[in-house]
């Protein structure tokens, strides 16, 4: 009978499935619509749900795959909190479910890298087998290094049309460089995104609902705790950085200057903040717009290079973030097969469709890789094989 309670379920895989994607037991009964009592009953032991309850649990609350609650064990998976130092602890505990499941997919995605690849990385240059950052070191000599082996001079990044030409470039080069680069638009919006470290297949994980240059930032930055070995899970209220421990504090720190200086080299902006007035507080929003576009930046990114030289105030800076934020709009929706594609790393989503035509995927395992239905597999090959958008 479907309405009996199922038998061989293990009550340790049931309560590790809710823990990691970080609901209460209360969550999970609210949306169960069962007592708080029956979901702890069903953690304990002491009963089981039902087939169709396990199948709700499964699919729809803890997107996991129905055998894995008949493991004799939970499977073994690195939880955030292990994973990402780079967050404050209230932060991790209070990861939304889409951001547990970002992060479960990023994984995935290394999983799908490794089995097209093998064991080494297709790129011929490697960029952290090849720079290693150092905080003991100048921050400018290392963003220079950073630049000079990305190829990205600033007299080309000047001349970019737009931040979606600027972002385009900046990934592009990177996955160049052997970084894979995937986004997403997280319902977390507070998240900038996250960074996945590893030997052969490091991977940057973006959050897409946000501005280019909030994207762009967030791209250098992950790059910079790629370079140090480190996983990095990020926001983009750096006022989280205050409240981490003093080793943690001084990575974040650390990624947010490389970034700032890769973007905007320290050299030129002193040249070009000589045009501003000596009160940079009075400095016009053209100026900052200008100097924003200079180096396809946000304005908060320019005015956060004169906080840092003690040009304006913390709360000046505080209140222009606020009010610029305020004044992002995102775009409408567009074509799915288009963002989707934006979404995907190039590199991993061409190496899958050409798997496909050497007839070593099949539609569905060619689907299955880029996250989608099969239905959906001829439209999205058509846009990869014409490119990515940024």
């Amino acid at each position: 009978m479907k309405s009996e309670p199922v038998v061989g379920i293990q009550s340790d895989v049931i309560r590790w499935a809710r823990q990691s994607i970080g609901l209460s037991v209360s969550d999970v009964a609210h949306r169960m619509n069962r007592s708080p009592e029956d979901i702890e009953a069903w953690e304990a032991g002491k009963s089981a749900p039902s087939y169709p309850q396990l199948e709700k649990l499964a699919y729809q609350i803890y997107k996991r795959p129905l055998a894995v609650f008949f493991l004799p064990e939970p499977p073994e998976e690195i939880p955030p909190a292990r994973e990402f130092r780079t967050l404050p602890t209230d932060d991790m505990q209070t990861l939304a479910v889409d951001t547990h499941l970002h992060i479960r997919r990023a994984h995935a995605y290394q999983l799908a890298l490794r089995e097209l690849f093998g064991a080494r990385n297709p790129s011929e240059h490697c960029i952290w087998h090849q720079i290693t950052l150092s905080h003991s070191r100048s921050i400018v000599e290392q963003a220079a290094l950073i630049r000079n082996y990305l190829g990205i001079s600033l007299d080309e990044q000047i001349r970019w049309e737009n931040d979606e030409h600027a972002l385009k470039q900046w990934r592009k080069t990177m996955e160049d460089k052997g970084v894979f680069i995937f986004k997403e638009s997280f319902e977390q919006k507070e998240i900038s995104g996250f960074c996945l470290s590893d030997s052969q297949f490091p991977i940057v994980y973006l959050n897409n609902s946000t501005t280019k240059t909030r994207q762009i930032f967030s791209l250098l930055h992950e790059l910079a705790h790629l370079l140090l070995s480190v996983n990095g899970l990020s926001k983009f209220d750096s006022r989280y950085i205050d409240c981490l421990p003093n080793e943690e504090k001084k990575i974040e720190r650390f990624c947010n200057a490389i970034a700032a200086e890769i973007l905007i080299p320290l050299q030129d902006f002193q040249i070009q903040a000589s045009q501003f007035p000596s009160d940079i507080e009075r400095a016009s929003e053209e100026q900052f717009s200008d100097l924003a576009a200079r180096y396809g930046v946000s304005r908060e990114a320019v005015l956060r290079r004169f906080l840092d030289q003690d040009r304006v105030t913390t709360t000046f800076y505080e209140q222009k973030a606020k009010t610029w934020a305020a004044q992002q709009k995102k775009g409408a929706g567009g074509d799915w097969y288009a963002s989707k594609n934006a979404y995907l790393s190039v590199r991993f989503a061409k190496e899958v469709v050409s798997r496909h035509y050497k007839n070593q995927l099949s539609v569905e395992q060619a689907a299955d890789l880029l996250g989608i239905k099969p239905k959906n597999f001829a439209k999205l090959e058509q846009r990869i094989l014409q490119g990515v958008a940024a």
